[in-house]
């Protein structure tokens, strides 16, 4: 693929867009891994972001960049993605990441900068043929699977603690996991942080692979890129979504010591799993589908599943509606850019 021709301002403007979407990430999906101990009464807000937006960052030396490979060269062809391009998909994503925080709606950030970045290459080329179906078929496969897995393996580990605390009073148990589920949010943190950053690492690779600034080899990423998007998602963290942090702690089911840390153990779990596998998954869709396992391991009755098919709905809308956003934005994107 020949280098497109991009001037420096318009490649340290992308950048900086890319870095608003990252830190746009923090700020909306942050929520998720904080919620759980929000909810609880573990922590205050303020020390719950602290600790959520450190572990973001302490990511950057536990992942390999397997999940930034998935979006930089195998969601859409790059020999057909352009600086224009990435300014649609990024402004898309932001779009509607700034319509579900408004409305409280825990969308996925993840899904929107997917479904932007397939929604401006359409555009550009007016077919799906840049689609590379083996990532993004696989990408569309684990919305439905990775809440599942967060599902049940939320629910297993509250089935397991009930079994091992049996002898114990709710009381006694708690006190165990008073400090545990500070641990499953750390891990969880720690998660969102290795999958979520890696998705804007891919947008800024695939925009210097455009400018002819990197190439697919990943030894030729610079590592500013990693650290800044890593420092962004951090700080969007750190500034917190409460609007967010309503709806996955307390609307879809009550949680208490014991099932705020399976759930977000279970979340933890889930996410370490895909980001090992290279699979850019949902972070909101892994914890969502782990708080309704631990609420329907206790007692179906207890989620409200009215909330949680409305989440679902929104995540189906996720990847298109942003795709659409993308296209708009490439259209307006070719008159300045």
């Amino acid at each position: 693929m020949a280098p497109a021709a991009i001037s420096l301002w318009i490649l340290v403007l992308l950048v900086v867009v890319a870095l608003a979407f990252d830190f746009m990430n923090g700020f909306h999906d942050g929520a998720n891994s904080i919620s759980t101990i929000v909810a609880t009464g573990a922590l205050t807000p303020k020390q719950a972001v602290l600790f959520a937006a450190a572990f973001n960052f302490v990511a950057l030396w536990v992942f390999h960049l397997k999940v930034a490979a998935t979006i930089g060269k195998g969601t859409v062809d790059p020999q057909f993605v352009d600086h224009v391009v990435i300014f649609g998909a990024l402004m898309g994503a932001i779009a509607w990441n700034v319509v579900t925080w408004y409305f409280g709606i825990p969308s996925s950030s993840s899904h929107a900068l997917i479904g932007g970045l397939v929604g401006a290459t359409v555009a550009k080329t007016g077919s799906f043929s840049p689609v590379l179906w083996s990532g993004f078929g696989k990408i569309l496969a684990f919305i439905v699977i990775s809440p599942l897995v967060g599902f049940l393996i939320g629910g297993l580990l509250m089935v397991a603690v009930a079994w091992i605390f049996r002898n114990r009073t709710p009381h006694q148990a708690s006190d165990y996991f008073r400090y545990g589920q500070i641990f499953a949010a750390a891990a969880y943190s720690l998660g969102h942080g290795g999958n979520d950053a890696q998705k804007t690492i891919g947008i800024v690779w695939l925009l210097l692979i455009t400018a002819g600034v990197s190439t697919t080899d990943v030894a030729t990423l610079p590592m500013w890129v990693v650290y800044a998007c890593y420092g962004a998602i951090a700080w969007g963290t750190y500034i917190g979504g409460w609007r967010i942090v309503k709806t996955m702690g307390s609307k879809i089911t009550r949680l208490t010591a014991v099932s705020g840390s399976c759930a977000s153990m279970g979340g933890a779990i889930s996410l370490a799993l895909a980001t090992f596998g290279g699979v850019p998954v949902s972070t909101t869709h892994t914890i969502t589908g782990s708080i309704v396992g631990v609420g329907t391991a206790q007692d179906v009755r207890a989620v409200r599943w009215a909330i949680t098919f409305n989440l679902v709905v929104a995540w189906v809308l996720t990847i298109p509606a942003a795709g659409l956003v993308a296209a708009l934005f490439w259209y307006v994107g070719r008159s300045f850019l």
